[in-house]
């Protein structure tokens, strides 16, 4: 879906319904719609992209959906969406659940099950905020989350009521953002999805001690990505800030084929590689952009370039942008 507001109203009145259910089949997920407006349908859809999740709002008049084990096989992005019901109510029935959705509540839905929905509103367009949450991304446990699915969770109180305020705010100020602030954004807002989802569940310490640990490491991964212009961003900094000890921090990289500060040396290096390909930056010279990812040493920086990729970050440069 595009990262952009996309109004029915630029249709002709007769299409409206078709371009919606056309938008929602091939960029949220295969699907069967139907309305009893589809002579006056209104909608409006808006997309955010947030690196690890996607945040989308959809206004739009009552209709009834389904998605069978027919269109799972045809497409399934396989993500958990989690809905944020602004305005109106949606009646949701997954897995032998069934519930009402009213305005102010969560619904959480599986995109790799049957499912059926049902909006409907007494005054105006069905308003909803949809975080796209991929199934790698929730590490509770998809058994665990099971229970969850199509159960209305109510945002009055806790970390649903911060997750739902939080969902607000992106909505008005995220459109503002640029696309690196946003990723940090999405960061936070996985987080607080995992954490409400997690309370529902029961407290957090009730979790699997592997998933836990596989959080903490996704969160910790996350943050590294999202400070690598600190040059002095270290394990140790990284341990205090997630209130674990170093050699806690060291323990949860053991599996992984880097070590921790392996792998912030090769997400800066990355991050540097590809803005020196990138036409929009050749003017900006190569030492500057390595400061921007955390190589204050010049030198340090051509040197571990070279033995990374086999060029120098100079000759990199030349044959990126001789290419492009």
């Amino acid at each position: 879906m595009r990262s952009s507001v996309t109004p029915a109203a630029t249709e002709p009145r007769k299409d409206r319904f078709e371009w919606f259910y056309e938008t929602l089949s091939s960029g949220l997920m295969p699907l069967t719609l139907s309305s009893r407006h589809t002579a006056h349908f209104r909608a409006k859809i808006t997309d955010l992209d947030l690196g690890d999740v996607r945040l989308s709002t959809f206004a739009y008049s009552p209709v009834l959906g389904r998605r069978s084990l027919a269109h799972v096989r045809r497409g399934d992005p396989e993500q958990f969406q989690l809905a944020l019901i602004t305005h109106g109510a949606i009646r949701t029935s997954q897995r032998g659940t069934e519930s009402v959705a009213a305005r102010g509540s969560l619904v959480l839905t599986d995109t790799s099950r049957a499912m059926e929905s049902e909006s409907a509103c007494a005054d105006g367009l069905v308003k909803v905020v949809l975080l796209q949450i991929p199934r790698t991304n929730l590490l509770l446990g998809s058994d665990r989350v099971d229970c969850l699915l199509a159960r209305e969770i109510h945002t009055s109180a806790g970390s649903a009521a911060i997750l739902a305020g939080f969902l607000r705010t992106l909505l008005a100020h995220g459109p503002r953002c640029d696309p690196e602030e946003l990723r940090g954004i999405g960061s936070i807002a996985l987080d607080l999805a995992t954490t409400c989802l997690a309370q529902q569940l029961g407290t957090p310490e009730q979790a699997p001690a592997e998933a836990r640990a596989q959080e903490m490491l996704q969160r910790i991964t996350r943050f590294i990505d999202n400070n690598l212009g600190d040059p002095d961003l270290t394990p140790q900094l990284i341990a205090d800030r997630h209130g674990i000890s170093l050699s806690s921090l060291y323990a949860l990289f053991r599996d992984q084929p880097a070590s921790v500060a392996a792998w912030i040396r090769q997400r800066r290096l990355e991050r540097a590689h590809a803005d020196l390909a990138r036409r929009d930056l050749s003017g900006q010279p190569v030492q500057v952009i390595a400061a921007r990812w955390g190589f204050p040493s010049a030198t340090a920086f051509s040197r571990t370039f070279r033995e990374s990729y086999g060029m120098t970050p100079t000759e990199h440069r030349a044959i990126a942008l001789r290419v492009a």
